[in-house]
């Protein structure tokens, strides 16, 4: 495909995506303007009280130690894994992968407070690593309702190295389903990640174009 005709297609996708905003943001201006007074403040309340359990839910996950990453004794663990709904447990010793795992689980503890980020020395946990099963190090144990529901061991499926991105591992748990596919990140972050995956997306399909 030419150039010209790559700019040719990337216009009309352009032009779709801007009419199909276009005509969403009618529908809801349409919308709006059909609503009486008792519409609006019934609407007003309705908000405020997703508002409050919004606020109610991450103040009881701060309180539990959501937000950031941390270490537990092998001791701590069954109670921390029945405290929290969803919870990531990094299996570790001091090697540089082990370190390259922590960097980015520091960074998504930050980012996904609806899940809480471990880490259990494993060495010093015979019994919890025995129980478990964990062999290879590192290995992140992924905790749904009391229960391992799925593990994520070395980098395999990362890609094989440690050069993988904080994405590529998120994208993996929001596969699993322990942590939420958005997460409880700020509206920056999150179209910094959709950008940087239509980044990839389209430097994806330049690539098969040029074949």
């Amino acid at each position: 495909m030419s150039l010209r005709s790559r700019r040719q297609v990337l216009e009309k996708q352009v032009l779709s995506v801007v009419q199909a905003v276009e005509d969403k943001l009618d529908e809801e201006i349409a919308a709006l303007d059909r609503l009486d007074l008792d519409d609006l403040e019934a609407l007003r309340e309705r908000r405020l009280q997703q508002m409050k359990k919004i606020a109610e839910k991450r103040s009881r996950w701060m309180s539990l130690g959501h937000g950031e990453y941390s270490e537990i004794s092998e001791k701590d663990f069954f109670a921390a894994v029945k405290a929290s709904e969803r919870v990531v447990c990094h299996f570790y010793r001091g090697n540089w992968p082990c370190k390259v795992m922590d960097k980015h689980l520091n960074i998504l503890a930050q980012q996904h407070l609806e899940t809480r980020f471990l880490k259990v020395h494993a060495e010093k946990s015979p019994f919890l690593t025995e129980r478990l099963r964990i062999v290879v190090l590192p290995t992140l144990a992924l905790v749904k309702n009391a229960k391992v529901d799925d593990y994520v061991v070395g980098f395999d499926e990362l890609g094989g190295s440690d050069e993988f991105s904080t994405e590529e591992l998120e994208e993996r748990l929001a596969k699993a389903k322990v942590i939420s596919s958005e997460g409880e990140t700020s509206t920056s972050h999150k179209r910094s990640l959709a950008a940087k995956r239509n980044v990839r997306q389209s430097e994806s399909s330049n690539l098969s174009d040029s074949d």
